[in-house]
């Protein structure tokens, strides 16, 4: 897997080499609003939204966003590089909360995105990162209070690994395959695709030690193809690679989750904490050693700089891969997310799934873009 970034001549974007406030004013235009009642109430003139000199956001909607209080963000796994993560630690770092007169807290989460959702729907937090979009939607279907407003990657992160001796699928019948948690859907949907016997094979729960399977405690192993396939190479592991959309299944990674009362209440701070992780995305683009140094300082001793560094690279490459030209930076995608969602039904994870409009709002994202182009103060 390649970790060199593509050029974003699609998707420009002004960059500032620090978080210094720049000069004159940028109007930002709105588009429609979803089915979310949200981001109706959010800012729609342009005398509603436009900075002041300074190039810092006018007083009026400074206030709005200091009124929504601490916003408490949990990360996906720890401070890990990844895309949902990286970015809102570069964002604390680089200034750019404090711009949007937002005040956030940042948490690190075990890896369990699943229960991350419950503590946002609970109003413990207010933004959480998540595997993809296919855990939104079974999420929302579990009657889990959460709405998706943005999604950065398009492309299943998630991997199966064997060793090169498995040369088909079906093989994997009769032995013992390793996972995080839970098969992830994509993985999943890609055996069924392949007429794998599922219930053939002994799913077990692993650790994050890579290493299982050339010990071969297990014979085949998910993972995510910014992180394991790295950790192997690293070890000089020869690995196969059995890629879900090889197989024509889609899905995506680093969807970003709030609590919809929240939001409802506060859709100028969700719209500009958005607008922040956005603009530091972009920035850690083309500066990834540095942010990484960012998440290194708030993890404990051992923070492993160089794989990270590794993991924010691949990961990077997926998302500007996988977004279409002239398409914004964590654009949602209603027949994506449909497509994905079928993915759970033909795997038999959910026997109904929520539509798109029910689980993900795309009226923040384009609340902070003119079509591919984000909308930032001064700018």
């Amino acid at each position: 897997m390649s970790t060199t970034v593509p050029s974003r001549s699609a998707r420009t974007l002004s960059h500032r080499a620090a978080p210094a406030a720049a000069g004159l004013a940028a109007l930002l235009a709105l588009a429609a609003c979803s089915s979310s009642s949200a981001a109706e109430e959010a800012p729609t003139t342009a005398s509603e939204t436009a900075v002041t000199e300074t190039g810092t956001i006018s007083a009026e909607r400074c206030a709005a966003n200091e009124a929504a209080g601490t916003l408490t963000y949990i990360t996906g796994y720890q401070y890990q590089s990844s895309a949902g993560i990286l970015e809102a630690i570069a964002a604390e770092a680089l200034g750019y909360f404090d711009e949007m007169c937002l005040d956030v807290e940042i948490q690190p989460g075990t890896g369990d995105t699943a229960g991350n959702a419950q503590l946002v729907a609970a109003g413990t937090a207010q933004v959480t990162s998540l595997g993809n979009e296919a855990e939104v939607l079974k999420a929302v279907a579990g009657g889990v209070d959460i709405t998706g407003i943005a999604t950065w990657g398009h492309v299943p992160i998630a991997t199966l690994m064997t060793m090169p001796e498995i040369t088909e699928l079906s093989q994997l019948e009769g032995l013992t395959l390793g996972h995080k948690g839970s098969l992830p859907a994509p993985l999943r949907a890609m055996l069924v695709a392949e007429g794998v016997d599922v219930d053939a094979i002994s799913l077990v729960e692993v650790g994050y030690d890579p290493s299982v399977l050339p010990r071969d405690q297990v014979q085949a192993l998910t993972g995510y193809k910014s992180n394991e396939p790295l950790l192997l190479a690293g070890m000089g592991e020869e690995i196969t690679q059995w890629n879900p959309e090889d197989y024509g299944v889609v899905g995506s990674f680093g969807a970003l989750a709030v609590n919809p009362a929240f939001a409802e209440e506060h859709p100028q701070a969700v719209t500009d904490y958005l607008r922040a992780v956005a603009y530091a995305f972009a920035y850690c683009e083309d500066n990834g050693a540095e942010c990484v140094g960012f998440a290194a300082e708030l993890a404990d001793a051992g923070y492993d700089t160089t794989q990270n560094e590794a993991i924010w690279a691949t990961e990077v490459g997926l998302v500007t891969s996988s977004t279409p030209e002239g398409s914004p930076l964590g654009f949602l995608d209603a027949e994506l997310t449909a497509a994905e969602g079928d993915t759970l039904l033909g795997s038999g994870e959910l026997d109904s799934v929520p539509a798109a409009s029910e689980a993900f709002d795309s009226s923040f994202l384009d609340a902070i873009y003119v079509g591919a182009e984000l909308q930032w103060p001064g700018e």
